[in-house]
Formats: C-alpha cells, structure tokens, sequence
C-alpha cells in the first residue's frame, strides 16, 4: 500500500531550536517539505521570549562539550545573523566578578577554560574592573569581549519567515495531541482536529519535549523539571549603574549562572535570574499550580533524588524567591548601590532543566534518535545562542534518517 505524506519532515515546536531546524531543512536539502507544529498563537512564547536576551560566548562549557562548541559557533554566527536582517544587537562584552576569595580559583578556572574553548579573556584588577563598570565592587574580574545581546524573540520570527520563503509552513494554535508511528510514516493528530503523516519528526517542544517522546512511544529517560527565573528590573533613574553585562562567578555544581545584572537591546537593565521550582511547566508565577504538571514532577524519582543532593542550594533560591531583601542583599554583593525600592518586578522566564531517574541535572544539549524520529530533550541556556548550529545538527540528523 503506498503512504501518502502531507509533508516530509514534521517539527514540534515553534521556538527558536524548532525554527532553526525548519530554516537548517529547507537550506540544507531545498525542496524538503516541513511543517512546524506550535501550540501558542506565535512564536516564542516560551523560553526563547522569556529570558535576558544574552548571546553567551561558551566560556563556561566543558572543553568539547556540544554546549562549548555549539555556543562559541553559535554566538558568532548570531551576531552576523542579526547583523545580514537588520534585527537589534550589541556585543557588549561581560565583566565575570569574583566578590569573595574563594571565589578566585573558579574564577582562574573559568580563564583556562574560556581559553581552551578559543574564547578571548582578560583577566582584571579592581582599577581595570572600574573602567567597565565604575559601580560595580569585587576583588577580581574577568573580561570576555564575545559576549553580547539581542532580541531572540526577533531572531525567532525572521527564522519563520526565511523557512516560509523556502516553502516551509509555520502552523499556529497547533498543539500535538497525538504521534502515531508505523514503518513508512509518522502521524500526528492536532487540537485542531487535523492529522498529518509525514516521513519524520523533530521533537523540539521546549518545556513539553520529554511528553512528545512519550506520545510517540519512546522512553526518554529523562523528565522536564521545570525552573523558574524571576528578574527584576533597574528603576529607569538607576539604570545608569550598569553599562553592560556583569555576572557572578557560577557554581560548577549547577547549570544556573547566578543573579546577574545585563542592560538589554533596549537601555533596560534586567536583575536576575534567581532558579526556583515551577509548580506548572509554564509556571510563570507561584500562583501558576497545575496539577498534573505538578503529580509528574513529584512522582518522578529523579526529582527527590536531585533535591536530597541540592537542598541547601534550592533553600537559598526560595528564599530570595519569597524576600525581595534576601534578593537585593545578592545584588548588593556585585552593584552595593542598589537598594530594595529600586527593583522592579520584571517577567519570569521557566527554564526546562532535563533531570535523570538519579537526580543529575543534565548539562549539556541531549539528543535522542529512534525510527523516523528525533528527540531534542535538553536544550536550555545557551540554546537560543546556539540555535543555528543545533537547528543545522538537527536537520542533519533527520536527513540521514530519510536517505
């Protein structure tokens, strides 16, 4: 019996790493037909919409790792990105800022690994530290040049418009409800009532990615937990304090950078993110419960296993969650002018931290294959930096799947 396909390759998910591998497809075998399947009204709903906008260098990532190699391409290629469309971005450059002396050896540690990674640092004094940012205290700073911003929103919906030129079809207010899998086909039933079968499918739903795999039958080994990253913004007659981006040194023990301090595309300067447990997977607010988001993080044992490990950390993020003083007192640590009445509560962002059954927060990007399909499991921070080179990795796998 002869199959026949609505389309060739089926992409779930219309945030930027879904997008790019829709733009990757139609320019890496012209002709393909892709359908992208989101369930919200537009793009970028999510965490492409809902973050600080940084395009990050790679100086954090493990040498060889897909996050450094992806992330130091990445960066790169987005600058020239926004650059070719006419879309906003600065580089700015970022101060990483040692505020304690136990901090130095991280901070040591970060120089060798952003060299290692091909990353230009230098490595500063308090008198150079003042150069770049004059209100800003620490005992020692590094300086990374590549680091810049953008508006991935922006860069999302140009993604959009490229893979649609090519012949690409961006289908909104589509959520996947059903994925049927045979041996010459993939079919997929929407809310809107439609079914498409097409030759194969990207899994690239974000926040919701470990459920696709499930609906089409795979074990991830895996589960989306979800963080939220509450921030704060500098009242407009404060935000002459910051005149780039300024991080703390990161604790290797967790994929979260800290509370930082970025002035974005638009002057604003965003204060966070702090990391704290979403109730929801789209759980913006402490207010946002869903149950049945909430019965599946709670039941799965990687959860209890991750918080036995990291309780004292998680304690600390709650609290500054709960107390905008306990906030402010982590923001003194780096800009010591600031106080509580010149924070101003700005959106929250969830971030879709991939947990194993034996609590390991999983650090790097983590793809997953089976027949005519591809899983994109893990792709928090620094993935819309890195969105080209995955979107290309993606498109590259799903093609050789089809040959």
């Amino acid at each position: 019996m002869l199959t026949t396909y609505d389309c060739d390759v089926l992409v779930v998910g219309g945030g930027i790493v879904g997008l790019s591998t829709a733009y990757a497809l139609t320019r890496a075998a012209p002709g393909t037909r892709v359908v992208v399947l989101e369930k919200e009204s537009g793009p970028a709903h999510h965490q492409t919409g809902r973050n600080s906008g940084v395009i990050h260098s790679g100086i954090y990532y493990r040498p060889g790792s897909l996050k450094a190699r992806f992330a130091v391409r990445g960066a790169a290629e987005m600058v020239a990105f926004c650059a070719e469309y006419g879309l906003p971005y600065e580089v700015t450059g970022k101060l990483i800022v040692a505020t304690a002396h136990a901090e130095l050896p991280r901070l040591h540690a970060l120089v060798q690994r952003g060299r290692a990674n091909g990353i230009p640092v230098r490595e500063l004094g308090r008198a150079q530290m003042a150069e770049y940012e004059p209100a800003v205290r620490g005992i020692g700073a590094i300086h990374v040049g590549t680091t810049g911003v953008c508006d991935f929103g922006a860069v999302a919906g140009q993604l959009a418009r490229l893979a649609e030129d090519a012949g690409a079809s961006v289908r909104y207010g589509a959520e996947v409800r059903a994925v049927g899998r045979r041996a010459s086909a993939v079919a997929v039933r929407t809310s809107r009532g439609e079914v498409l079968r097409a030759r194969a499918l990207v899994n690239c739903a974000g926040l919701h990615s470990d459920r696709v795999a499930r609906l089409a039958g795979d074990t991830p080994g895996m589960r989306i937990v979800p963080f939220r990253g509450e921030y704060f913004e500098l009242a407009p007659d404060r935000a002459e304090l910051v005149r780039g981006l300024v991080y703390p040194v990161p604790d290797p023990a967790f994929p979260f950078l800290g509370v930082h301090l970025t002035r974005g595309i638009d002057g604003t300067v965003h204060v966070g993110p702090n990391a704290v447990p979403a109730l929801a997977r789209e759980g913006y607010g402490w207010g946002v419960v869903r149950p049945g988001d909430l019965a599946g993080t709670v039941a799965f044992p990687g959860t209890w296993r991750m918080a036995r490990r990291h309780w004292r950390y998680g304690a600390g993020e709650v609290r500054r969650s709960l107390s905008k003083g306990s906030f402010t007192e982590a923001v003194r640590r780096l800009l010591p002018e600031v106080r509580a009445d010149d924070l101003i509560p700005a959106p929250s962002g969830v971030r879709a931290q991939a947990v194993l059954r034996d609590g390991t927060l999983v650090d790097d990007f983590l793809f997953a294959e089976s027949p005519r399909m591809v899983h994109v499991l893990n792709a928090p921070s620094p993935a819309a930096t890195a969105s080209l080179p995955i979107g290309r990795e993606v498109a590259r796998r799903v093609l050789a799947g089809l040959a």
